[in-house]
């Protein structure tokens, strides 16, 4: 199944009805922040076959998803929110997610008459009507946009991490636990962009406090 806008047509998209779609990267990951984003795709430009090849960033190469991420701020309406390490350990990573893509949206710079979110759960508080779509991220287009944006922002924060927190191998792993990020957790300990709510990393904590 590919991507497609019929869900954002139902809402009246291609009337003048500002519809945006909303994803996240980051939930899994040791370390870093969550990303969030929000677009809002433009049916002039979608007539036009700007979009095409739009689809589920986890299917895309990195050279693909940089492309698309710079074409979509050139011909769409985009928002990045963000979810940071303090807020993961303090919230739970679920409502971390949600309090970013809510961040991404209300960044918008217009109102919203409706939102397609990927995933089981809507954003608390949103400031216009949503709708959950499980899967949205391989179903409705501007989910689809969406995720492609969150991807390239967080891999991005995970490169200058990487540099600034070297050895944990961040620029490939971009925080995931790998083995080779499990292996250098255990070597070097956490590190300040540790989620220190994850077991992985409260273990190595604690396995660093037992050796003091």
């Amino acid at each position: 199944m590919s991507a497609d806008f019929k869900r954002e047509q139902a809402l009246g998209a291609r009337d003048g009805r500002r519809i945006a779609g909303l994803d996240e990267a980051g939930r899994g990951p040791l370390a870093g922040p969550v990303a969030a984003a929000a677009v809002r795709l433009d049916p002039a430009a979608l007539a036009k076959g700007r979009y095409e090849g739009i689809a589920d960033s986890k299917a895309l190469s990195a050279k693909v998803r940089e492309d698309f991420h710079a074409l979509l701020f050139e011909e769409a309406e985009v928002a990045v929110g963000w979810a940071w390490i303090g807020e993961i350990d303090r919230l739970n990573i679920l409502a971390a997610s949600l309090l970013a893509m809510r961040r991404a949206l209300t960044a918008l710079a217009g109102p919203m008459h409706a939102a397609l979110v990927d995933g089981k759960h809507l954003p608390p508080e949103l400031p216009c009507p949503g709708e959950a779509v499980t899967g949205g991220d391989r179903k409705v287009l501007s989910i689809a946009a969406a995720s492609i944006v969150a991807k390239v922002e967080r891999d991005r924060v995970m490169l200058a991490l990487d540099r600034a927190h070297p050895g944990y191998g961040w620029a490939k792993n971009k925080g995931y636990p790998t083995a080779d990020h499990r292996a250098a957790l255990q070597r070097l300990g956490a590190s300040p962009a540790h989620r220190r709510s994850f077991r992985p990393v409260r273990l190595a904590l604690l396995a660093a406090q037992q050796e003091t």
